[in-house]
């Protein structure tokens, strides 16, 4: 066997002992749920854009983003920061990093391992999603939803677009940048995501500081 083809078995052992070691359930830092932009000036500058720095976004500022975006804000009865038709609560949030791909837990302000490759080109046909530091991809869970087929597609799209409106907001607030998008090979990615028959891509959602950010 040649050296070059060793050190590459070698390097891959090590990244899947390493994976082995990271923890399947990860807890996000409390969110921060005082201060930020007043409403208003939210919406004001509320905005899309397409250009990220790649600067990862720390662990604290990930975790008011994906409670901001779906959390729970009423822990007496679960419900959460986006309302869902008749509190189906059927869209999930996979997140997509450099480090491979987490499911946001709500009830737990957790994250949930899914995988550890960096999935990022698959969440959308642009250039910029490779790099963006975050791509939120919106999953709905039809399972989970009582009503014919249409409706279930009708207030999937709905419900997602509640979390992704949050997401703006708290974007604008933050200083961060963000697009929501469509454009999706969507069977690459439900594969690439191990997603089962009854769930679905909705949109995905690319978040990060803005281009030229230190």
């Amino acid at each position: 066997m040649r050296y070059p083809i060793r050190l590459a078995l070698l390097a891959l052992l090590v990244a899947g002992a390493a994976w082995a070691r990271e923890p399947a359930v990860l807890k996000l830092p409390p969110p921060q749920t005082e201060g930020g932009m007043p409403l208003m000036q939210a919406l004001k500058a509320r905005h899309s854009a397409r250009e990220f720095s790649p600067k990862a976004l720390p662990p604290q500022q990930l975790a008011n983003l994906l409670w901001a975006a779906a959390g729970v804000n009423r822990p007496d009865s679960g419900k959460r920061t986006a309302p869902t038709a008749r509190d189906w609560r059927e869209i999930d949030l996979y997140v997509a990093t450099a480090e491979g791909v987490q499911v946001y837990v709500p009830e737990a302000h957790a994250l949930r391992r899914v995988s550890g490759r960096d999935i990022r080109a698959l969440t959308g046909v642009q250039d910029f999603v490779a790099t963006a530091p975050v791509n939120l991809v919106y999953v709905a869970d039809l399972g989970r939803m009582d009503t014919t087929p249409e409706h279930q597609r009708l207030y999937a799209a709905t419900d997602t677009g509640f979390i992704a409106q949050n997401v703006y907001l708290y974007c604008a607030s933050a200083g961060l940048a963000c697009v929501v998008r469509g454009s999706i090979d969507r069977d690459a990615l439900a594969a690439a995501l191990e997603l089962g028959p009854q769930q679905i891509i909705v949109l995905a959602h690319s978040v990060g500081y803005p281009a030229g950010a230190k």
